[in-house]
């Protein structure tokens, strides 16, 4: 059977991005050139950051406890710096209706984009940002036999960002065992609204999906993806 022969069928829907959250994104051969990556953009201060590809700088990971990543990425995008929240709409019930409403894909996480100095101390001498913490890569140990900060590539970051930028409610945060991959294969999409992301091929949910990987955080499926829109890497 070929890898991407169809399954059960099922269309996501474009939903129209939050001013708070990175907006609309173009890619081309699943390749990235600055200046399409949406900014960032603060809800408290209107302040806007864009991303600029620098040799210093690289993807932290920070967890906010309680919830209060939305506070970090407000604080930390006033201060100048790039940050990235991945969100998902989701339909949840408020007194009594359904509501359409913004929520955080991966819960309490959320991604910065600076030099190491600055990223200490957002984590350990910045009082508004306290409940800050990095996210530790469990897998590495540094100099001193410590599990160091993890950071993620830019490739995987900026495949993350693809992915997720157009906040489809079909977003799933997933496990392994959730996805029942149809191969090894790295595929890309090459039409649609997740055009340009790369990732394996897996049933999820009963649908075809696209799963991407960011490294020692955990596995992201898009929503539904026709087969027509897949080519073999």
């Amino acid at each position: 059977m070929s890898t991407l022969s169809n399954v059960e069928t099922g269309r996501g829907q474009a939903n129209p991005p939050s001013v708070r959250v990175l907006r609309g994104i173009e890619a081309t051969e699943g390749r990235l050139a600055p200046d399409t990556i949406p900014e960032a953009k603060s809800s408290q201060t209107g302040v806007s950051v864009k991303y600029v590809p620098t040799p210093d700088k690289s993807w932290y990971v920070f967890r906010a406890s309680y919830g209060r990543e939305d506070k970090a990425f407000d604080y930390i995008v006033a201060d100048g710096t790039y940050a990235y929240i991945a969100k998902r709409y989701a339909y949840k019930t408020v007194n009594g209706k359904q509501k359409k409403v913004l929520e955080t894909l991966i819960p309490n996480l959320l991604f910065v984009y600076t030099t190491d100095a600055k990223a200490s101390e957002y984590i350990k001498n910045t009082p508004p940002t306290s409940f800050l913490s990095y996210y530790y890569n469990h897998f590495r140990l540094d100099e001193n036999h410590k599990n160091p900060p993890l950071t993620i590539s830019d490739k995987e970051m900026e495949n993350f960002i693809i992915a997720t930028c157009n906040q489809s409610e079909h977003l799933k945060f997933v496990t392994e065992s959730q996805c029942h991959f149809k191969g090894g294969e790295t595929v890309m999409v090459i039409d649609g609204m997740f055009k340009g992301v790369e990732g394996r091929v897996a049933r999820v949910s009963g649908q075809q999906r696209v799963v991407i990987s960011l490294t020692d955080v955990g596995l992201v499926s898009t929503a539904y993806i026709p087969t027509a829109f897949l080519r073999v890497k």
